[in-house]
C-alpha cells in the first residue's frame, strides 16, 4: 500500500498520529489537554479509495464531544472524503481536519460550560475573603486618615488640617 508508506513517512514521529492496524490510523487534532482536541479514526475498506473510507469518532478521546458536533465534523469529513474518492486522502483528511479545527469545534459547548462551572466553583470560595480583604484595607486607610488627620471625635477636621500640602 503506497499510501500507508507515504503516512507512516509522512508522520513518522508526530504524536499525534497512530496506526492501529495497515489500515486503520487515528490522528489527535489538537494539543493534548486542549479542551477543543479531538480524535478522528480512519479505516480503509477493502475497496479502498475507490470507495469512501470509514471515519469514526468513537474513540474514548472523544467522550465530552456533544454527539452533535462529532456528526457535524464527520458531515463536514464525509464532503472532503467526496471530492477525493478515488485518490489516497487520508493524509488530506487529516491535514483538513487540523485547517478547520476551530470551525469543526466552534459549535462544542461541553468544556466551555465545564470550565465556565469550574471557575465558579473555584472562584465562589475566593470572592467571599477578597471582599473581606477590600474593607480591612479600606479600615486600615480610614484609621491610618484619622489618625494623620487628628480628626475630632465628631469626625471633623480641624481648621487647617489641608493646609499641610501647602507649606510642604
Amino acid at each position: 500500500q503506497m499510501e500507508l508508506e507515504a503516512l507512516r513517512s509522512i508522520y513518522e514521529g508526530d504524536l499525534c498520529f497512530r496506526e492501529l492496524s495497515p489500515v486503520s490510523f487515528q490522528y489527535r487534532i489538537g494539543e493534548s489537554g486542549d479542551p477543543k482536541a479531538f480524535l478522528i479514526e480512519v479505516s480503509w475498506p477493502e475497496t479502498y479509495p475507490q470507495t469512501a473510507p470509514v471515519i469514526s469518532m468513537d474513540a474514548f478521546f472523544n467522550n465530552t464531544i456533544s454527539s452533535a458536533v462529532k456528526q457535524s465534523i464527520l458531515d463536514k469529513l464525509m464532503v472532503e472524503v467526496e471530492a477525493n474518492l478515488g485518490t489516497a486522502m487520508t493524509y488530506t483528511l487529516f491535514e483538513y481536519a487540523k485547517d478547520n479545527k476551530e470551525v469543526f469545534m466552534e459549535n462544542q459547548p461541553v468544556n466551555t460550560v465545564t470550565s465556565i462551572s469550574n471557575n465558579i466553583s473555584t472562584g465562589t470560595p475566593d470572592v467571599p475573603p477578597s471582599k473581606k480583604k477590600e474593607k480591612k484595607e479600606q479600615l486600615s486607610k480610614t484609621q491610618k486618615r484619622k489618625l494623620a488627620d487628628k480628626t475630632d471625635n465628631k469626625g471633623e477636621l480641624p481648621r487647617g488640617w489641608n493646609w499641610v500640602d501647602v507649606i510642604k
